[in-house]
């Protein structure tokens, strides 16, 4: 199954704003293991193969704290190859004592939470193969129970990590969004993402070629909420991959006609969901 190249539609690289670009530029190299230089003195770019970039940080003038309750990232996700991996990093983790947020095991996926300083949020997770997951027509069965940490980290067999092994992808994001209904319609009938979960009536998992979610979305920070200020801490933009240029001019024609906002940089389609996030689209060219 191929849920992170072509043929599905897929996340590319994402933005984020932080305070101090030097601190962050550590962080992500020393205990996320990124490859990574600075573009700039207010820009830097991450990649796991030195080569393909997979995040780049930006110091905007005048940056601000992140703000609570409003809509924008709740958290990125990065998908490591398999459980060893995960094992490796949990260990790097309760080694370098960081923080950890939570540890769940979500029956498609194991995942271990925690934040950056500036306190964007970040899963590392792997996937349990996809002939295990299971499906109810449509929707696929997700929950969150704890993770057998200890079950993780014997797979680790105490071998030295390395920092992100090659195939390490972005996995999906998780959006705070200020309406679901309205969120929906805009990443389903004009981005094209397929409703596969729902938490309640507060949370919804979207995804690509029957892929347990490439985007998630909540209203946990409240029903309405506001964009953040333009220059506070948080998510720039995230892109996403389509699988050749007709199917992405395809999703703009939608957008058109959804009346959403569209432009085009450099090549680059700009579009802006209804809770304020900058999305770039992008196509894979085969």
């Amino acid at each position: 199954m191929n849920f992170h190249s072509y043929p599905a539609t897929y996340l590319g690289p994402i933005s984020l704003k932080v305070e101090d670009l030097d601190r962050s530029l550590t962080f992500y190299k020393e205990i996320i293991g990124f490859q990574g230089e600075k573009l700039s003195e207010k820009k830097a770019y991450l990649s796991v193969d030195g080569k393909t970039p997979f995040l780049i940080l930006e110091q905007p003038d005048d940056v601000t704290a992140k703000q609570p309750r409003t809509t924008g990232l709740y958290h990125f996700a990065i998908l490591l190859p398999n459980r060893k991996e995960l094992g490796k990093f949990l260990l790097h983790l309760l080694q370098k004592q960081y923080p950890i947020q939570g540890a769940s095991d979500h029956l498609v996926s194991e995942a271990i939470y925690f934040a950056d300083p500036d306190g964007n949020g970040i899963e590392v997770y792997r996937d349990r193969p996809a002939e295990k997951w299971s499906w109810k027509g449509q929707q696929v069965e997700m929950a969150t129970v704890p993770m057998d940490a200890e079950g993780v980290l014997a797979e680790a067999n105490n071998e030295a990590w390395m920092g992100l092994p090659i195939g390490t992808v972005l996995g999906h994001i998780h959006l705070h969004v200020s309406d679901l209904q309205e969120s929906e319609k805009f990443y389903c009938e004009a981005l094209g993402f397929d409703l596969v979960s729902k938490y309640g009536h507060q949370a919804y998992f979207l995804s690509s070629n029957r892929y347990h979610h490439h985007i998630g979305m909540n209203t946990w920070n409240g029903v309405g909420a506001p964009a953040p200020d333009e220059n506070s801490v948080g998510l720039k933009w995230f892109s996403i991959v389509y699988p050749t240029l007709a199917a992405r001019n395809n999703a703009v024609e939608n957008l058109k006609n959804l009346g959403a906002e569209v432009s085009e940089q450099d090549g680059v389609v700009l579009t802006k969901d209804p809770s304020g996030t900058n999305i770039q689209l992008w196509f894979q060219n085969k």
